[in-house]
């Protein structure tokens, strides 16, 4: 079942048998009534620009004293798809197109109505006026509401943290905004495929490179319009489908799909846990399916090397070998030869010793 018809189910039947634990302000904080900030930043993703070098991952480990990425001339990273989790707040990851390479940024869209926030019933989210979603650990108290509704699946749970777990994500660099400074990945991209400023501006940016490179472009700007609109824009040479991104989403906010949820609270805080807890279950199955078929493959591409390595190890040997073979049998014939010439001269001069004997006799 999708999202949304999994939302709508949960809201009919909560409200159905169910009465509401919060205050009708509170419902309407979630009902869709903000509108976002119209002179919020963003960020402009041009795919077209993108090398994959990855540095953006880097920078965001860096800036956010997470675990280092895996290293950037490790190019195998590429073989396959990643997602960001709790200690990854963005991911670079690979796309063959037409027979070409295209690479794709992932991190959170920062949605100017969030889904997290609204749908979030403790307000431990937040929608700042630069632009950026935040996240107050105080406040939550880990239902991970936030997770579920979510369209680009962003929000991380700490589950080994049991505790003090926490939700995580891209926070745009929110701290570094507020001291006049750039995101750390914007910052550390080397070829200009990142672009900060207000959003109005970098619409307007955007839309004037696919007008001047029709050729270049596909004539739409993600996240103009999806969702109700994000501080993260895209423009691509390529569908976005192509590059793993949703184009199903509509442009109708998530305020306007999380209207009422707050009145089904008591079935959520009894009943949600239970269900991310299979959830995470199955993804961690996955996760390990994922990692032993990852492991098996690496294995077989390890074997298979080494085959490829006796083999050729073998083959040099054998022509080593006849190579040795072909010399001793030259240094044999050699011999041979120098014996048969050394027998012919004895003999000779044995015959020259005879002849004055016999001549003498006479």
């Amino acid at each position: 079942m999708k999202r949304r018809a999994f939302l709508s189910l949960l809201t009919g039947s909560a409200a159905a048998g169910v009465t509401s634990a919060l205050p009708v302000t509170g419902a309407k904080a979630a009902g869709g009534e903000f509108k976002g900030y119209p002179d919020s930043n963003a960020v402009l993703t041009d795919l077209t620009l993108c090398i994959g070098c990855r540095k953006c991952e880097e920078a965001c480990s860096q800036v956010n004293s997470l675990p280092a990425p895996a290293p950037l001339d490790d190019r195998s990273i590429f073989q396959q798809k990643r997602r960001t989790h709790a200690d990854s707040f963005t991911v670079v990851n690979r796309y063959s197109v037409e027979g070409r390479d295209v690479y794709r940024k992932m991190q959170c869209m920062h949605c100017l109505e969030p889904a997290c926030a609204t749908a979030c019933f403790v307000r431990a989210f937040t929608k700042n006026p630069d632009g950026s979603v935040t996240y107050d650990p105080t406040l939550c108290v880990g239902c991970r509401y936030c997770m579920v509704s979510c369209p680009f699946n962003i929000p991380a749970y700490t589950y080994d943290k049991v505790l003090s777990p926490v939700v995580r994500k891209c926070t745009m660099c929110h701290d570094r905004q507020m001291e006049g400074k750039l995101p750390g990945c914007v910052e550390a991209c080397p070829t200009g495929a990142l672009i900060f400023g207000r959003r109005k501006e970098l619409l307007a940016i955007a839309r004037k490179r696919i007008a001047d490179n029709p050729d270049r472009y596909i004539d739409h700007i993600y996240g103009e319009h999806e969702m109700g609109g994000t501080a993260w824009l895209t423009i691509s040479g390529v569908d976005f489908s192509k590059v793993g991104m949703r184009e199903d989403l509509g442009t109708r906010a998530a305020a306007e799909y999380t209207t009422g949820v707050l009145g089904a609270l008591p079935m959520v805080v009894g009943f949600w846990p239970v269900v991310l807890g299979g959830a995470y279950l199955m993804n961690r199955r996955k996760e390990e399916i994922a990692r032993e078929e990852q492991e098996a493959a690496v294995k077989t591409a390890v074997e298979e090397e080494r085959r490829r390595g006796d083999a050729a190890t073998r083959a040099a040997l054998e022509k080593a070998a006849a190579g040795a073979r072909k010399e001793k049998d030259k240094a044999v014939e050699a011999a041979r030869k120098e014996t048969r010439e050394q027998m012919l001269a004895e003999a000779a001069a044995e015959k020259a010793d005879a002849e004055p004997a016999e001549q003498k006799g006479e």
